[in-house]
């Protein structure tokens, strides 16, 4: 059949709605990054976390820069909201996710201080309760993942088994509070009771959960090739924290941002990729340099 030229207008306006939704790029767009489509970069504020607490730098100057610099979200760790461990107030909470927002910025988590390694059930069980605390105020704040840690103590007179033991317990108990307000619990690899792959495998699996995954720090496996226990644990993976070093053998060397990000690729991950700078020197150059360094991994994949 004969096209008209009409037909041919109709075609033209139409092919850009949807190229996207089939997966190809729109005219005049560049072609997204193939199976990394879906990548979003993020800032730790803990790369603030000296001038965020000595209060040289809120929260809303923290917003402005990473705006600026082109990130897509930001990760707001519980302490460095005023009153910690207190929850803020709903206005509180409200104006800061507003003020995000107005910034093109969204909250990719957050995350608390917790100890599940302490032998006193006590002690366990007001961590417990903060988990759930900052729960509700992630479902507030819209963040869809709350940081937890496994904790480094080591008792004396218990296993590791034994502490794995009400270690899981506790954290049943948060995913389940999770699940109810639509917030992941994630727990991060801290070379602390979870040193290697194989034991943050351990609790992800025996947790068995849509709604618990781990928040993969690269710069904490220090045992052996860091980049191989990365790869084995990139599928667990519900987010992210990119640094600048890594430990080979427990020696710092800086971080093959490139190998990472091909990781990353590999394992099918969809989502935040936060990142965290450590150390000496100016935070705002370090964060600049490792996101530099983080977007041109992405565009060479």
């Amino acid at each position: 059949m004969k096209s008209t030229r009409r037909d041919l207008l109709k075609t033209a306006m139409v092919a850009p709605l949807i190229a996207p939704v089939l997966g190809f790029p729109a005219i005049g767009r560049p072609a997204p990054w193939g199976k990394l489509i879906g990548l979003k970069t993020s800032l730790n504020a803990f790369s603030f976390n000296a001038p965020l607490l000595d209060g040289t730098m809120s929260l809303e100057d923290m917003f402005e820069f990473c705006s600026g610099a082109g990130f897509a979200a930001v990760d707001i760790t519980a302490y460095y909201f005023a009153g910690y461990p207190e929850v803020p107030s709903d206005e509180l909470l409200y104006t800061t996710k507003m003020k995000a927002f107005r910034l093109g910025l969204d909250i990719s988590g957050t995350g608390v201080r917790n100890d599940f390694t302490e032998p006193d059930q006590r002690k366990r069980t007001a961590s417990v309760a903060l988990v759930k605390k900052w729960i509700e105020a992630a479902e507030k704040l819209g963040a869809p993942v709350v940081r937890i840690f496994s904790g480094n103590q080591s008792p004396d007179g218990y296993t590791r088994e034994q502490i794995l033991k009400w270690m899981l317990q506790d954290i049943r108990e948060c995913v389940t509070y999770g699940k109810d307000h639509g917030v992941v619990v994630a727990i991060q690899n801290h070379n602390d009771f979870i040193k290697r792959a194989d034991q943050a495998i351990e609790i992800v699996a025996a947790i068995g959960s849509e709604w618990f995954g781990l928040i993969l720090d690269t710069g904490s496996y220090r045992v052996g090739d860091p980049y191989e226990e990365v790869a084995r644990t990139a599928s667990y993976a519900v987010n992210w924290q990119i640094k600048e070093k890594v430990f080979i053998d427990n020696k710092e060397v800086d971080a093959d941002v490139p190998r990472l990000i091909s990781i990353i690729g590999e394992s099918g991950y969809k989502g935040y990729l936060p990142i965290e700078t450590l150390g000496e020197g100016d935070p705002r150059a370090k964060v600049t340099a490792l996101l530099d360094k983080l977007n041109k991994a992405l565009g060479q994949v």
